[in-house]
């Protein structure tokens, strides 16, 4: 009988540890649009969706990736814990504008932060994406979601 109950217990402990360690399903998704090209994005707009984004996802369709939309404009930071696929981040402005880009390791915790102190939103695309499509600091992006009020 103790055996049966440690054993319920350690099982009980563990399951949050091992479903925490799995990708989480397909977000919904909008059409971006930044020059000619067009991102299929799924969009991270909740605490939770944010917090697992691309974890434990081994690839990306092309031109596809995440639009972290914040909770509220100001500094960000990412980083790539338990994240398998090399990502660039474009840090967004509230206008669509993007204001940085920076490249990604797989599975890193260093913190890759935002110089810019006026965040609206995130998009992670496969690494080097932005490079091949000619995107720069400075482009606009079209199709982003509303933010929420502050």
């Amino acid at each position: 009988m103790i055996i049966r109950l440690a054993l319920f217990l350690l099982c009980a402990i563990s399951a949050p540890l091992v479903a925490g360690e799995t990708a989480q399903p397909e977000l919904p998704t909008a059409t971006l649009r930044i020059g000619k090209a067009e991102i299929r994005a799924e969009i991270a707009d909740e605490d939770a969706e944010r917090s697992s984004g691309l974890m434990f996802r081994e690839s990306l369709a092309p031109d596809s990736g995440m639009l972290f939309v914040m909770p509220e404009t100001g500094p960000a930071s990412f980083w790539m814990k338990n994240t398998l696929v090399p990502l660039s981040i474009a840090f967004i402005g509230p206008d669509g504008t993007i204001m940085e880009i920076h490249d990604m390791k797989p599975k890193s915790e260093s913190i890759t932060r935002s110089a810019f102190p006026r965040i609206a939103y995130a998009l992670e695309m496969q690494q080097g994406w932005f490079g091949k499509n000619n995107i720069w600091p400075g482009e606009r992006i079209t199709g982003l979601p509303p933010l929420p009020r502050n």
